[in-house]
């Protein structure tokens, strides 16, 4: 019996509570105040998210079909290591990779619809650099089996937003684009375009001709 009049005490107390709560809430202009604060921050939340979005778009290029977008340099350094020169336009950067094949993988954004008829124009970014050994204990124990050749400014990756969604983008398509496996040579020069069928690889040098005629 005690118990039910405890309870009964508690809710009456609860019940007491509720009814100052409800008339502080009503009574008061502290709400429209805090609402207002409240919209405030989350406007200027996604007015920063915009902001970091827009940020990562500037890690992206105008894509032009026919226009070489990249021209790869190898040179040897070691047993079956190779200083690659990665020149992207204005852009020239060296990196190291191992293996006998190359791999050339890009992130491509393409406008839809209504923004591709007012003109804007498709994008890229250079994303990996990776290579291979032909023989498959080699490929096991590889040390560097890609370099990373594009990153997302302060983590935030909208092109992977896109691409991970499972609903169709009305203005954007974000595409991954990959020049398969082609030999490594000693000077050889590679450059890289998109055609309507994809990205293309094309030797630019005489070791490039010679190790693709064994290729």
């Amino acid at each position: 019996m005690q118990y039910i009049g405890l309870a009964v005490v508690v809710a009456l107390l609860a019940l007491l509570s509720g009814l100052v709560a409800v008339r502080l809430l009503v009574g008061g202009h502290w709400l429209l105040g805090w609402l207002r604060g409240t919209l405030g921050m989350l406007v200027l939340s996604l007015a920063g998210l915009v902001g970091l979005v827009a940020w990562d778009v500037t890690t992206y290029q105008p894509l032009n079909d026919g226009t070489p977008l990249a021209s790869l340099t190898f040179q040897a350094d070691g047993h079956q290591r190779y200083r690659v020169q990665v020149q992207e336009r204005q852009s020239t950067r060296f990196v190291t990779l191992e293996g006998d094949l190359w791999q050339l993988d890009l992130r491509a954004l393409h406008w839809k619809g209504l923004a591709a008829l007012i003109g804007l124009e498709p994008g890229y970014r250079l994303e990996r650099l990776s290579g291979r050994y032909l023989a498959v204990e080699q490929q096991d124990q590889a040390r560097r089996p890609y370099v990373q050749l594009g990153n997302s400014r302060a983590g935030v990756d909208f092109w992977a937003w896109l691409h991970r969604c499972e609903c169709t983008p009305l203005m954007l398509d974000a595409q991954l684009r990959r020049v398969s496996y082609l030999p490594i040579a000693d000077n050889a020069v590679y450059t890289v375009e998109m055609t309507p069928a994809g990205l293309l690889a094309k030797p630019a040098s005489v070791a490039a001709e010679q190790a693709m005629k064994g290729w």
